[in-house]
């Protein structure tokens, strides 16, 4: 963004999304209940930047007859197409980088997800998948053992034991979400999106599970030099804290919420597809946990509605872009709707890599997607000069 302003002469806005980072509108109560939570959704966020840009247009002195784009990456990417769906009049178009905007009920398979993990898993070392779904069952087994428990924590280095079969799962859902991380965070240079991490990383992961054929307790050693390129590779971590998978401040408070009230996701996993313990989706299942947590009930049908699910077509000017590599690419769109409802693929993308700064490592592929990109905001900023001229 920072390149493309420069080159388009234009001013970038940061707008922190409603009860994120410091925009708290009850201050240290606004996550105490969900009577004061009322006020987090989608649609209030996309209207509070409405707001912001009136209010720009008049306080800024130049901007008053000047075009808008709206852009974004991830949540913030299904926001930045919404929001020239629902707004058309404020802003000229969307580059909407890795947006999962169908992955919502019944639009997408459950399953998709976790299938591309596990596909940039066999990209990156022949048997690392399969060393990853071995590893499940070993765990099991260990944890069967008398001294099973203490030995996993020892050996993976965990801040606090597992104490009961609870912490396992809580132990299987951390190693996962790290495997899911990592898929996110697959970049061709070193990072820190989400955690300091080497130049494609998951490469680096994958040379620690080349042998899929070693006793349960080898593998899970192997598991741990895996693990700790992720959560250590700065050097700086003293033991594994199961509590934490991202160092950034990714506002997880409110996302939770969200994902329990209208921004529900549905996931699954099946072992046979992918290389996860097989878990299948249920509405229940998600209902309840949110019941125990936010005291809210999941509404799923209620983004499709809201948004138009795949009935899009009517809109304009929406750039949806997606890497290959990029888990999320499965509720993505990725083949053009119409002439300016256009898909953009990275083959060798991770989450959002063209939203990044430009860097020497970047692969062609982005390089070509990023330079797309500028050439249909440039052609929107020409149309919008061109219809102002118009009207006068």
């Amino acid at each position: 963004m920072w390149d493309v302003a420069e080159e388009l002469k234009a001013m970038l806005v940061f707008a922190e999304h409603r009860y994120y980072g410091e925009s708290l509108p009850f201050g240290p109560s606004s996550f105490k209940d969900s009577k004061h939570l009322n006020f987090l959704t989608s649609e209030q966020a996309l209207a509070d930047f409405a707001e912001l840009i009136k209010h720009l247009r008049k306080t800024i002195k130049g901007v008053k007859n000047q075009p808008f784009i709206a852009l974004g990456g991830s949540y913030g990417g299904m926001l930045a197409a919404w929001f020239r769906m629902k707004y058309p009049h404020m802003v000229v178009g969307a580059l909407a980088a890795s947006a999962p905007i169908w992955q919502f009920e019944n639009m997408v398979p459950c399953g998709v997800f976790l299938s591309i993990v596990t596909k940039d898993y066999k990209k990156s070392g022949s048997n690392c998948s399969r060393s990853i779904r071995k590893s499940w069952d070993a765990i099991n087994r260990l944890v069967n053992k008398g001294t099973g428990l203490n030995w996993l924590s020892e050996t993976l280095h965990l801040c606090s034991p597992l104490e009961d079969s609870d912490d396992v799962e809580r132990l299987k859902d951390w190693i996962s979400e790290t495997w899911i991380n990592l898929a996110m965070a697959n970049y061709p240079y070193e990072s820190n999106f989400l955690q300091p991490l080497p130049a494609w990383p998951i490469k680096v992961v994958c040379q620690y599970l080349e042998n899929s054929n070693v006793n349960d307790t080898q593998l899970l050693k192997n598991i741990y030099k895996a693990l700790n390129v992720y959560y250590n590779y700065s050097d700086q971590a003293s033991c594994m804290n199961l509590s934490a998978t991202a160092t950034s401040s990714l506002g997880t408070q409110g996302w939770s919420y969200q994902a329990c009230t209208e921004m529900v996701m549905p996931f699954c996993s099946n072992g046979i597809n992918d290389m996860f313990e097989p878990h299948p989706w249920s509405l229940k299942e998600f209902s309840d946990d949110c019941y125990k947590q936010w005291h809210v009930r999941p509404r799923p049908s209620w983004i499709p509605t809201l948004y138009g699910g795949k009935n899009i077509s009517s809109h304009t000017n929406i750039i949806f872009s997606n890497g290959e590599l990029d888990p999320w690419m499965g509720g993505g769109v990725t083949s053009d709707i119409t002439d300016t409802l256009v898909a953009i693929m990275i083959p060798e993308g991770a989450h959002h890599l063209d939203l990044r700064a430009s860097n020497h490592f970047d692969p062609v592929s982005v390089l070509l997607a990023r330079s797309l990109e500028v050439k249909y905001m440039k052609q929107w900023i020409q149309d919008f000069y061109d219809s102002q001229r118009k009207k006068y």
